[in-house]
């Protein structure tokens, strides 16, 4: 006999680790309440603990690092376009000369 897998909804996950990680509930009480496994929940929990740095990380200075990035990788194509279209100059004046 096959069980359906259900989908969580995110909310769901997040106030179910939320509740976890206030630790009023016991895993059980939890895992009874919203219908999901113990082990569910603790990877859950682990998860929310894990990625709460990110929460307040400075999003700033991560926006201004692509827009640099994007500005370097523009100007080094500018350059290697620049340069083919001397190589091929080149190549052109060196049969000219018959070199």
């Amino acid at each position: 006999m096959s069980q359906r897998r259900n989908r969580i909804d995110q909310n769901i996950k997040a106030r179910v680790a939320l509740a976890a990680v206030r630790n009023e509930k016991t895993l059980a009480e939890i895992a009874s309440e919203y219908e999901v496994q113990p082990s569910q929940i603790s990877t859950w929990k682990k998860q929310l603990i894990e990625s709460l740095p990110d929460v307040f990380a400075d999003r700033r200075s991560k926006e201004s690092r692509d827009s640099d990035y994007e500005k370097r990788e523009a100007e080094l194509h500018r350059q290697l376009g620049k340069a083919q279209c001397e190589i091929e100059w080149l190549k052109k004046k060196s049969k000219q000369l018959g070199l």
